[in-house]
């Protein structure tokens, strides 16, 4: 397992992202839609288009926006775990 603490990052290979319930959904006033961590330790599990998984760890008020084709960006600081294959 490899852990990676990353500050503001971007991706657009996200196929499918799964929040647990340590989260809260708006849309921002640009149409991006915005995911808010209600607690420390929010985790979102990714799926990305090379068939890799993530886990991805937040802090309280971390967020991940998602705009169009996909394009996702994740606040700072945030911490990767990379699964050993």
């Amino acid at each position: 397992m490899n852990k990676t603490k990353s500050n503001q990052t971007y991706s657009n290979r996200v196929v499918r992202a799964e929040f647990d319930n340590n989260w809260e959904t708006t849309i921002t006033p640009t149409g991006y839609v915005k995911y808010i961590a209600l607690k420390d330790h929010a985790k979102v599990e990714l799926l990305l288009s090379d068939s890799s998984r993530r886990l991805v760890i937040f802090p309280k008020n971390g967020y991940v926006l998602v705009g169009s084709g996909g394009t996702s960006h994740f606040s700072k600081p945030h911490l990767t775990i990379t699964p050993n294959k």
